[in-house]
């Protein structure tokens, strides 16, 4: 399961010498203070730093960060002034995400206390303006933060920030594993793997299924049991999978499979992967239930070879560690265009992750009529009604391209008895047709990952750390406007990227 503990940011303070030691002391003291003000209302570690007060210590610090794992990224807060260009070689070799944080120690001012010392001391209004002219001349990509740390609202930016870069960390080091290829003449699965490793350092590679068909059929009868035993107590357990039912063997098979794959995917160091119902080699049925597990333990995953989608599944998965929700793989399967009422069922063959739902699901057998093999094993219930963000990756060519869209999960209008799949129903916003017009506008794919634990922002803060284009379609957008940002879009990226 994921979690934010392996992480720290690095929270650094702007000063110079011109002011005294008796003063750098004064700052050193409230930048302490801010730090850990700030540490104690978010979920990632912050580490407070020695005040920089010249370009050489400047750089060292950055590449300390660099150089460390563990450093997810930087804040920085210009607490008197720091002449920008002391910065320079520092920003020139950050290579992990930027907060420029906009605050000053105190809240309100002591109007009646107010002389020079205070002013040399308190002057972030200025010095921060400073450094956020060099950043914007030397087009270093940050997110900016203004008000006091004391401010939820300040925290919670804060917040997304770190989990945005949360998920940029885990892309740079992941590692997905795709058995068998893409689904046959499909399009929007495929993608360019070496410019995906470019970009957000993932690293994409295939392996045979009938490797992972032969770790399957290593699996020991007493580690079947175990983990039958615990589906057993944690699902609902249709009659025919219990003990003594006549297909409880399928259920062992399913078992096998997650076990399989658990084992492939721990020793390789994986924490992504796809498979393909085209390409099943030996195993007995498609992988439904164990891929449905694996993702609710924060593992990412792609149907049908769709290793963009597995990767984003993984992403969301990290940013949103600790929070209510999930992120799931997702489809949209087909609508109901009930006028006023149109909402999108989605689902996907077997595999949606049950951290969508804090109900408990039930563990059931149907055929699957595609594929060839037994009948799969997986896990049937409902998301869970509330906020969510579907994303979707998209390969241009030339780009990447996220495509996010606000939605509202809600309970299905009517029982869904002969559906037996992991289903989500939403409501996207703005409204039924300007979502679908946009989403085909962009070219967004079919496949998604669902996020009920973090939403447009952390999308939004991860394509600014990863410079990949991101259009939102959320409560605001009209066609008209979409169309233009998708044009403009596309004179940008194109002459960003130079000749």
């Amino acid at each position: 399961m994921p979690d934010l503990d392996q992480y720290r940011v690095l929270f650094l303070t702007g000063s110079q010498h011109l002011y005294g030691p008796e003063t750098l002391a004064q700052v050193a003291d409230q930048s302490q203070a801010i730090a850990r003000e700030l540490a104690a209302g978010v979920p990632v570690r912050i580490d407070w730093q020695p005040v920089l007060t010249d370009a050489d210590a400047i750089r060292r610090a950055m590449l300390a960060a660099n150089g460390d794992d563990a450093v997810i990224g930087v804040i920085a807060w210009m607490h008197t002034f720091s002449p920008a260009k002391m910065w320079i070689g520092g920003l020139t070799a950050l290579q992990k995400p930027l907060l420029h944080l906009h605050t000053q120690a105190n809240v309100a001012l002591p109007w009646s206390e107010i002389d020079f010392d205070f002013m040399n001391l308190n002057q972030a209004a200025h010095g921060d303006r400073e450094f956020g002219y060099l950043e914007s001349r030397m087009g270093v990509p940050r997110t900016t933060v203004v008000g006091h740390v004391t401010d939820p609202g300040v925290r919670g930016k804060v917040e997304t920030w770190q989990r945005a870069a949360a998920g940029r960390a885990a892309a740079r080091t992941l590692k997905l594993a795709r058995f068998g290829d893409n689904l046959r003449f499909v399009a929007v699965t495929e993608g360019d793997k070496t410019e995906a490793e470019i970009r957000f350092g993932m690293q994409v590679n295939t392996w045979g299924v009938n490797e992972l068909a032969d770790r399957v059929a290593e699996v020991g009868d007493a580690e079947i049991d175990a983990l039958v035993a615990e589906y057993d107590e944690r699902y609902d357990v249709v009659p025919e999978l219990r003990a003594g039912g006549e297909r409880r063997a399928s259920l062992r098979d399913g078992a096998a499979i997650e076990l399989g794959l658990r084992s492939f995917l721990e020793e390789g160091g994986f924490d992504a992967f796809t498979t393909n119902f085209e390409d099943l080699g030996a195993l007995r049925q498609l992988p439904g239930l164990g891929v449905q597990r694996l993702m609710a333990d924060g593992y990412g995953f792609g149907a049908e070879g769709d290793w963009k989608t597995a990767a984003l599944v993984r992403i969301a998965n990290v940013m949103g560690a600790g929070l209510p929700g999930g992120a799931s793989l997702m489809e949209d399967y087909t609508y109901d265009l009930t006028p006023g009422q149109e909402v999108i069922l989605g689902a996907h063959m077997l595999e949606v992750s049950p951290s969508l739902t804090t109900a408990r699901p039930s563990l059931e057998i149907h055929p699957l009529g595609i594929g060839g093999k037994e009948d799969p094993v997986r896990l049937v219930f409902d998301a869970d009604p509330g906020p969510a963000v579907v994303v979707a990756m998209s390969d241009l060519r030339d780009r990447f391209r996220l495509v996010a869209n606000a939605v509202e999960v809600v309970a299905p209008p009517e029982p869904l008895p002969k559906l037996p799949v992991g289903r989500a129903v939403w409501r996207p916003q703005p409204d039924f047709a300007t979502s679908a017009t946009c989403w085909l506008t962009a070219g967004a794919a079919h496949h998604t990952v669902m996020s009920t634990a973090v939403g447009v922002e952390a999308f939004t803060e991860f394509a600014r750390m990863t410079e990949t284009e991101l259009l939102v379609i959320d409560e605001a957008t009209t066609v008209g406007g979409f169309e233009r940002e998708v044009r403009w879009n596309a004179a940008y990226h194109r002459l960003a990227r130079g000749l």
